[in-house]
């Protein structure tokens, strides 16, 4: 069973993704905003992260940036949920390095077509 990392401050909706996730056999670890998040990947080296991008003190860009500055994690593909479905922040994600994005309220198949879209095989690794 794979490993993903959701990162997000929202919890109802960080237990929701992990419920779905569990569903489509892959095994995530939740960390309750960006600071927990980059607390986590020092331990962890994730098969995927889902990451919110509009967190409190520290975004979700700001820990892409981190994670593409450590060589141990810089290959780990980003699937970035957010409720901002703007085509500017499209735009922004994929130049920012995402693999691909999930509007919220996030639902089994969009994070299924994502992970499809990211390469990532459910139940591998």
């Amino acid at each position: 069973m794979q490993k993903a990392l959701i990162i997000d401050d929202n919890r109802a909706m960080a237990d929701s993704m992990m419920q779905m996730l569990s569903l489509l056999s892959i095994d995530a670890q939740v960390a309750y905003g960006s600071r927990a998040g980059i607390a986590a990947l020092k331990d962890l080296t994730p098969k995927i992260v889902f990451l919110d991008i509009n967190m409190p003190g520290v975004s979700g860009f700001e820990v892409m940036a981190y994670l593409q500055r450590e060589p141990r994690l810089e290959s780990v593909p980003v699937i970035i949920v957010t409720s901002d479905d703007q085509d500017e922040t499209a735009t922004k994600v994929a130049e920012a390095g995402a693999k691909g994005m999930v509007i919220k309220p996030v639902t089994v198949e969009a994070i299924e077509s994502a992970l499809q879209k990211a390469e990532i095989n459910k139940g591998d690794g």
